[in-house]
């Protein structure tokens, strides 16, 4: 019988300080050639205990091997420019980075992540989730110099996108997720090419697909970008629909300590709900109770079948010790609402 309220990561976790710079979204590597292979295997196994440890369900790879959760899947892409990168804004401006440009046809150089997905799989016996970056995300993230058509070069980008996610389907992944912050952004865009992005993305799927649409990692821009919101973050009800009459299996948002109201989440009527109880932007480890309790409130607007406690997203940013005290705050919340759904 499957577990009720499920538990699953959004995707990142923290890197060891012996792999790489800590709490830094982009952090710089510190070994190089196959001390770094090696080492991001490493990292990756201590993950899966710790998530195993905590009593997560679906367990990932926290992203290990990637500095960037985009970027690490565009260092196998052909027809980018990593050696000239320039500055842009990210998220209509809410940032800026230095970013690599698109001149040339995008082709894959080969297999992306067939190491780390692998490693993973061969590691647990539980269900396994990788992600991957979604594509209007991903064209928000580079500078064309080659398309001149941001809808042309996402549809190139989840051409790519799909061939690797069926590759990751054929290594033992269960759910192949994709992460698509910059539907919060351009609303308009994802409910008209963004989703139909996405589904190319995730054509000829059998395993369970999802996507991740949160506000952001709990970095400095994007905390100082949720006070301009307003009193309500209503991003989600401008997308929801669109979603919900797509083929994506699951749906990933934030929740616990954000506006967004709970009412929103009946527009995913037919889909599973990743609902975000751990808070990413803050060190303060939830109590079991506020997962409970952050559960039970969703729950008026979520079938309990169709809802899987999450992070509200990646903890790749954060302390350590901090995003393993998040983990089991998640294992036990869960626990703890199951316990008051069977009462």
């Amino acid at each position: 019988m499957p577990t009720l309220f499920p538990t699953a990561i959004a995707g990142s976790l923290p890197k060891p300080a012996w792999l790489a710079e800590t709490e830094k979204l982009w952090p710089r590597w510190k070994l190089e050639g196959d001390e770094l292979l090696q080492a991001k295997l490493d990292a990756t196994r201590l993950w899966i205990q710790a998530q195993e440890d905590a009593g997560l369900d679906v367990i990932g790879d926290g992203e290990q091997s990637r500095q960037h959760f985009v970027h690490g899947f565009l260092e196998q892409v052909e027809g980018i420019d990593f050696a000239n990168k320039v500055e842009m804004g990210i998220r209509n401006d809410r940032y800026k980075a230095m970013v690599p440009q698109v001149v040339a046809p995008l082709r894959l150089k080969g297999r992306v992540h067939e190491a780390e997905a692998r490693f993973l799989r061969a590691h647990t016996t539980r269900r396994v989730k990788f992600t991957l970056p979604g594509p209007m995300t991903i064209v928000d993230t580079v500078a064309d110099r080659f398309y001149g058509d941001r809808v042309a070069m996402a549809m190139a980008f989840a051409e790519l996108l799909n061939q690797e996610a069926l590759a990751l389907e054929a290594d033992g992944v269960d759910i192949v997720q994709f992460d698509e912050p910059a539907f919060n952004v351009y609303m308009a865009e994802a409910a008209d090419w963004g989703v139909k992005a996405l589904e190319r993305a995730a054509q000829g799927l059998r395993c369970t697909t999802a996507v991740h649409i949160c506000y952001g990692y709990g970095i400095k821009a994007n905390v100082d970008w949720k006070t301009t919101l307003g009193e309500e973050w209503r991003q989600y009800e401008q997308i929801f629909p669109a979603l919900a009459a797509s083929r994506i299996d699951q749906v990933s948002l934030e929740c616990i300590h954000s506006k967004v109201p709970a009412e929103l989440m009946a527009l995913l009527k037919g889909k599973d709900v990743m609902v975000g109880v751990i808070d990413v932007a803050s060190d303060t480890v939830e109590t079991p109770e506020e997962v409970a309790d952050t559960i039970g409130r969703a729950l008026q607007f979520v079938p309990r079948e169709r809802l899987v406690p999450c992070t509200n997203c990646g903890l790749a940013p954060m302390k350590r010790a901090v995003a393993e005290a998040k983990l089991r705050a998640l294992a036990e919340g869960a626990a703890l609402a199951r316990a008051r759904a069977a009462a």
